[in-house]
């Protein structure tokens, strides 16, 4: 059975369409061509991959600018908040020497005035009550650790004591408060 048998019928037919010898194709370019499609495949997805990492990078640099941000508006809003404070704009008025208006008139449409204006009152200057001195100043004329006094006005602590106007307490501002934004 060395010989080859000659096939008959339809395996004959099917025969004369398979090549008899050795394959004439060439493999090379196939396999050049399946290579460089992995190469520029794995390169695409290298690149795509380095770019959404640097967007990701940028998105949360953006993300923390935000929040810096965000909490420099909220601690200027409270400052807002502070300063617009009924009792704070009364302590500026009075720092500027504004005093509370007198009592209002109003008019009427037919053009009647309406109660009795007054004028505004401008308020006693209040003196703070000088500390009694127990011991005798030292030689520089004032207390350790306390500016020295102007002739003609005690500086009390907490006070400021300048040449020609009132003594004003030295106040701190208030504590912020959590106003619930």
């Amino acid at each position: 059975m060395t010989t080859k048998e000659p096939l008959k019928g339809r395996a004959a037919r099917l025969g004369k369409l398979m090549p008899s010898g050795p394959s004439t194709a060439a493999r090379t370019p196939f396999v050049l061509l399946v290579v460089v499609l992995l190469g520029g495949g794995l390169i695409t997805l290298l690149l795509l991959n380095s770019a959404l990492n640097q967007g990701s990078f940028k998105l949360r640099d953006l993300k923390n600018r935000t929040t810096e941000l965000t909490d420099e508006e909220q601690a200027l809003q409270r400052d807002v908040d502070d300063r617009s404070a009924p009792d704070a704009l009364e302590r500026r008025a009075r720092e500027l020497g504004m005093v509370p208006g007198g009592s209002p008139a109003f008019l009427s449409p037919d053009g009647k005035v309406l109660g009795e204006p007054s004028k505004a009152a401008a308020p006693e200057p209040t003196r703070t009550p000088a500390a009694p001195r127990t011991a005798p100043p030292a030689a520089t004329g004032a207390p350790a650790g306390q500016p020295p006094a102007t002739p003609g006005k005690t500086a009390t602590p907490g006070t400021t004591a300048t040449p020609g106007k009132t003594e004003t307490p030295r106040t701190t501002p208030p504590a912020p408060t959590n106003s619930g934004r």
